[in-house]
């Protein structure tokens, strides 16, 4: 079925948004924020086509004429810049800023199936985005954009037909997200059960020696030498060449060689995500040196076993430590200053090893349930556009194809 494709323009006035001042002076006195008025901006779109009721900011209706534009309840609005193309619907009179552009309709249509049809075309709308320094979607090209436009019937039928079967993959995701989020719970809990099955807590510095690694600045960079491992270099629990910069060779070896890594030396970040612990295991890896907030870690007695370690590492019991312990206001790390202060339970050798073995298991089946969600949920996430795609295009009859299940070869 072939069906008319219109400009924008021809069906949509589009509108710019605004941010007022935040000057009270400019505006008689009477502040502009925090009023009655819902002012939208990219970060309230959620990337599928929502009705959007209410935002994170609100302006008054002094701040709303001055400083923005207000657009009825029923309107569309597109995100045309960092980043483009996600859409909504204004559930209510409402206000936006610069970072969207708000499409009235001027005529009659079912601004559903324009919310879908720009969603599914997302990669369309980002491709007519200009600029140098970052892209948007601007008010011309906006308007220029060519839509498909069946009759007001066909396109209430397709919107309708969408929103059950775009309702139905959505439901599945979601599913698929608690069933990771419930198998890495329950992985966290064998691991914490498991941990805090001895009773004897001893300092940390008793157990592992840790050090940071030294203070080196951009100036110190070489283009060849002794690889500087960076946090890009802790991949998937193994400590890697990935990121990293290069030092001169003599400068290490004079300055800087207490800091070289042993094969099995283990690795965490003092800033990045907390209770992941990478091992060197490639020869390759072996005498390079970290990077300022990587922390290696060492046995400090010989009865330690590093997995135990790790396990330990991945504990609520650690978790809760070091979130008393680290410091910082915008970015919070801790460093071997603050895991001296930690304190950890030392069971038997045997313990140990029996601990390590039962927090592994853990977090290998929860790693493996979320490889499998996330393939899942990738193929939900083709089948969702695929399906959008189809019907507002029209390659579809949506009045033949309601019941069809549409998430065949998904498992449940």
């Amino acid at each position: 079925m072939t069906l008319p494709v219109l400009p924008l323009r021809r069906l949509f006035q589009v509108v710019n948004g605004g941010t007022p001042t935040s000057d009270a002076t400019n505006w008689g006195g009477d502040v502009p924020w925090g009023g009655d008025v819902p002012w939208a901006t990219p970060a309230d779109f959620s990337g599928r086509l929502t009705e959007v009721v209410t935002t994170r900011r609100t302006l008054t209706q002094s701040g709303a004429r001055s400083g923005s534009v207000v657009v009825p309840r029923g309107s569309l609005l597109v995100s045309t810049r960092a980043p483009i193309g996600y859409v909504c619907i204004t559930g209510t009179e409402m206000a936006f800023n610069q970072g969207c552009r708000a499409l009235v309709p001027e005529a009659a249509v079912d601004v559903r199936f324009f919310g879908y049809q720009l969603e599914a075309r997302r990669l369309d709308l980002q491709a007519d985005g200009l600029g140098t320094t970052f892209l948007e979607l601007s008010s011309e090209r906006l308007s220029s954009f060519k839509v498909v436009a069946p009759s007001l019937d066909e396109q209430r039928r397709i919107a309708d037909f969408l929103k059950a079967e775009t309702g139905r993959i959505d439901r599945l995701i979601h599913l698929y997200d608690r069933l990771s989020g419930l198998a890495a719970e329950r992985a966290q809990r064998v691991l914490d059960e498991a941990v805090e099955s001895c009773p004897h807590q001893v300092p940390l510095r008793y157990i592992v020696r840790f050090r940071e690694g030294p203070g080196i600045m951009a100036a110190d960079f070489r283009d060849d030498g002794v690889p500087l491992i960076r946090i890009a270099g802790l991949k998937k629990g193994e400590v890697t060449l990935n990121g990293c910069n290069f030092l001169d060779r003599e400068r290490v070896a004079h300055q800087w060689s207490q800091f070289r890594l042993r094969l099995g030396d283990r690795l965490i970040s003092g800033s990045a995500t907390m209770g992941g612990v990478s091992v060197v295991r490639n020869p390759a890896v072996v005498d390079s040196i970290p990077y300022t907030g990587l922390i290696i870690l060492r046995p400090a007695q010989k009865n330690v076993e590093m997995e135990y370690v790790e396990a330990f590492l991945r504990s609520s019991h650690f978790m809760r430590q070091i979130h008393l312990l680290k410091t910082g206001a915008t970015m919070q790390h801790f460093g071997p200053t603050h895991l001296s202060q930690v304190h950890a339970p030392l069971p038997s050798p045997a313990d140990q090893r029996t601990i390590a073995m039962i927090a592994k298991e853990a977090v290998r089946h929860a790693s493996l349930c979320e490889e499998q969600t996330k393939r899942q949920i990738a193929l939900l996430e083709e089948r969702r556009q695929a399906l959008i795609t189809a019907a507002v295009t029209g390659q579809l009859d949506v009045s033949t194809a309601s019941g069809r299940n549409v998430t065949e070869g998904v498992s449940a």
